[in-house]
């Protein structure tokens, strides 16, 4: 049992939130999923084992609390996983809140609402530096800091990976592209992006220089940092025929539509006048601090990268901000002991389909587990998926998570269906008793039963996930949300300090918790 205390308007309500489980109505279910030894490989002994061996103090991420038996499972620091949860079943509650407050070192979220913020800036602060990009005000956060995406650009590699990341980021997934043309243009925005990393220029100018065509100063300093192919292709592109250049360069532009969005471009731009706009007159653009991803990963902070879908998106420089921190994550992991980074990253993607964009994504997974960077994937539905990353690649992301967790929500019959089929079927003994002339007589028989059909797992009740892990029988458990952790009170202090609607959220977090898969007893005093 827990116990919290909630403070309601402008009185102080004194509520004792007795929370215990009951039973719904997909419970007899989990006597034929995972239990007992099944689920060794995700216990605590074994998860706080696999921790030893790695040098890291805690067990792992919890996952959910198995129903049959009521243990703990855990996500272990080589594990990497994918949730599907629909709207409004508790992901953020139950899940993403709560593997930021357990990791033990550096924590990435990317979010379209301001929720993960609030309710873990306060806990996290205490561990380590906190980072709030908010280029599209999600949280009004002012630009006290600034990061720049061409500090990437090392090399003409770099500079096309984050031409890739920007155009699969700026594009609807639904959008047709022109065979020609978009490469062509990637290529182009590459060359522009590799010319102003080399001459010490902001991304802005990369868009000016796209409303030129027949500029070729990027050409001559490709030239000069001694990339001559690309300065030769360049100057092919800047003097091919007028409707074949515009054609690359227009859509380059749209690639670069985000850049014209000068809100967002405080976030990546040492302007001066981003400074005045932070909340001080006389900080000047030079002391106003730079983050950088090599520095981060090193220790023991929290980057929230919050955007939001629609126009005005600035879902290109999250995702390419992800793509900086994880990709300098790995970096330190190949250079560290065994190879990993001795402190596990924790990488809570939620609304990834709509605000981190990674076409990569599903390529990488696997191999970020080995290097400890913990990456969980949150999408509202498996068709989400499947337009950023198309069927084959969402096949991939979901084959290489280590950990899957269902949490209800969903309505897609076909991803129900094969979520149904992996779960299995059940032997279902019955016994009939017939009455005849001869006497009574008894026959048994045993037929195959699904465990939980498709309508089971669409209306799955809120409170109850199913875990898939690799070695581990499917196994239906009961979720975590924070309100029933150890550190509750820290989430409502922090919600408090930052949510500007704090006793709203805080009391549907309470009515939440009644809903969620137990009942509340309620002793009220004034």
């Amino acid at each position: 049992m827990g116990a919290l205390l909630l403070l309601a308007g402008g009185g102080v309500l004194a509520g004792l939130l007795r929370w215990r489980g009951k039973r719904s109505r997909v419970d007899r279910a989990a006597r034929h999923m995972g239990r007992g030894r099944d689920l060794a490989a995700l216990r605590r002994k074994s998860a706080a084992s696999e921790a030893a061996r790695l040098g890291v103090a805690t067990p792992g991420l919890p996952i959910a609390r198995a129903l049959a038996g009521g243990e703990l499972l855990y996500q272990g620091w080589e594990d990497v996983a994918v949730d599907i949860w629909g709207p409004r079943v508790g992901k953020s509650t139950a899940r993403a809140i709560p593997a930021i407050l357990d990791a033990p070192g550096a924590v990435l979220a990317t979010s379209n609402k301001r929720d993960l913020v609030d309710g873990t800036r306060g806990p996290r602060s205490n561990q380590g530096e906190v980072w709030v990009f908010d280029p599209q005000q999600i949280v009004q956060e002012p630009p006290g800091w600034w990061w720049n995406p061409l500090s990437y650009v090392l090399d003409e590699v770099k500079a096309a990976i984050l031409a890739d990341v920007f155009a699969s980021a700026s594009r609807d997934p639904s959008a047709r592209t022109d065979a020609y043309f978009e490469p062509a243009a990637q290529d182009l925005l590459a060359s522009l992006l590799l010319a102003a990393a080399s001459a010490d220029r902001s991304l802005t100018q990369v868009y000016l220089w796209l409303t030129d065509p027949t500029e070729d100063e990027p050409v001559g300093i490709l030239r000069e940092h001694d990339y001559p192919l690309l300065a030769a292709g360049l100057q092919e592109v800047v003097n091919a025929p007028e409707k074949q250049r515009a054609g690359v360069y227009g859509t380059a532009k749209q690639i670069a539509a985000f850049m014209t969005n000068r809100q967002a471009m405080r976030w990546v731009t040492p302007g001066a006048d981003t400074a005045r706009r932070a909340g001080n007159p006389w900080l000047s653009a030079t002391q106003r601090r730079e983050f950088s991803p090599e520095e981060f990963v090193r220790g023991s902070g929290t980057l929230y990268s919050l955007s939001k879908e629609g126009r005005g998106t600035a879902g290109p420089l999250v995702t390419a901000l992800t793509v900086a921190v994880t990709e300098a994550a790995e970096d330190y992991a190949k250079r560290s002991p065994r190879g990993r980074l001795p402190v596990p990253l924790v990488a809570v993607l939620d609304e990834a389909a709509n605000v981190c964009r990674w076409r990569e994504l599903p390529n990488l997974y696997s191999h970020y587990g080995s290097r400890g960077i913990c990456i969980m994937t949150i999408l509202q539905s498996w068709s989400q998926g499947v337009e950023v990353w198309g069927r084959e690649g969402m096949r991939k992301l979901w084959s290489a998570a280590n950990v899957k967790v269902y949490g209800g929500g969903v309505s897609e019959v076909e991803f129900l269906t094969e979520l149904s089929q992996l779960i299995g079927d059940y032997d279902l003994s019955t016994r009939t008793i017939s009455n005849g002339k001869g006497g009574r007589s008894t026959s048994h028989a045993t037929r195959r039963e699904r465990i939980l059909e498709v309508a089971d797992l669409g209306a799955l009740p809120r409170g109850r996930v199913v875990v898939l892990a690799s070695g581990v029988p499917p196994t239906l458990a009961r979720s975590l949300p924070w309100m029933t952790g150890p550190r509750s009170a820290e989430v409502i202090d922090s919600i408090r300090r930052y949510d500007p609607g704090a006793d709203a959220t805080i009391n549907s977090a309470m009515q939440t918790l009644a809903e969620h898969d137990g009942t509340a007893e309620e002793d009220q005093a004034s």
